[in-house]
């Protein structure tokens, strides 16, 4: 374990893979049914702007770059091969193919080999978590186009928030939270424990949110309101805090 670490994985490394499969089948399957029940055009519920075919490409994109990451144990983005930009009618076919190529890459690297990423620890065992997470949260952007999500099992969902906030809160965040942060508290009641953004800005949060950790995972990537979740305390202050949490 990284002393850097808040918290030991909710998951070990052997997990991601299996896990990483079950949700781009789930993903692929979900894809073909928006598709045919509502068209290339559909927008996205949780990522404004996006259409299905923006959605689908991205996740095809995504895979592709870390699957080279992982293959050709880069030591850095330049020489990437930009992939060609498929027609709709190819794009779920093409999709599926980034998907087993991630996957087939992965299985073959050592979750110790050093390899290119754009937080620590660089290896492939970074990749691994990453790309299982990165999954899970577009897999729920398709399902919101159905209108069919899928409960997120509690496991994945409380390794996922220990993602977002070990990784991407740094990564969005380099220089710490933002003048005025407070503490939100999420209590996750499947996993029966309590993680907390922005710990130690202020002697209280502002509030606790409880709910499911998938979720919690989901709307600390704004994929659902926290209306969904248990408020306790402002809810308009938290949503405040995780929307300061910026990846784009």
């Amino acid at each position: 374990m990284h002393t850097d670490r808040m918290h030991p994985h909710a998951m070990d490394t052997s997990e991601y893979l299996p896990a990483l499969s079950r949700t781009d089948a789930r993903f692929a399957d979900a894809a073909a049914e928006a598709v045919l029940a509502a068209g290339w055009r559909a927008p996205v519920p949780g990522c404004p702007d996006w259409t299905l075919t923006d959605l689908v490409r991205h996740l095809g994109e995504v895979q592709h770059f870390w699957a080279w990451v992982v293959r050709t144990r880069a030591t850095s983005p330049e020489g990437y091969p930009e992939p060609p930009r498929h027609p709709d009618d190819e794009l779920l076919g093409w999709s599926v193919a980034q998907a087993a190529e991630l996957e087939t890459a992965l299985a073959a690297a050592d979750p110790a080999d050093p390899v290119w990423t754009w937080a620590p620890p660089h290896d492939v065992a970074w990749v691994l978590r990453r790309q299982c997470h990165e999954a899970v949260v577009h897999t729920a952007d398709v399902e919101q186009v159905l209108g069919d999500v899928r409960p997120i099992p509690a496991r994945l969902g409380l390794d996922g928030l220990d993602e977002w906030l070990e990784v991407i809160v740094p990564g969005a965040l380099p220089d710490g939270p933002p003048p005025g942060a407070h503490p939100v508290v999420l209590h996750a009641i499947d996993a029966g424990v309590e993680r907390t953004l922005f710990a130690g800005s202020r002697p209280r949060p502002v509030a606790t949110l409880r709910g499911n950790a998938g979720d919690l995972l989901l709307a600390c990537w704004r994929r659902l309101p926290l209306e969904v979740l248990t408020v306790d305390g402002d809810g308009l202050q938290a949503a405040a805090m995780i929307g300061a949490v910026r990846t784009e």
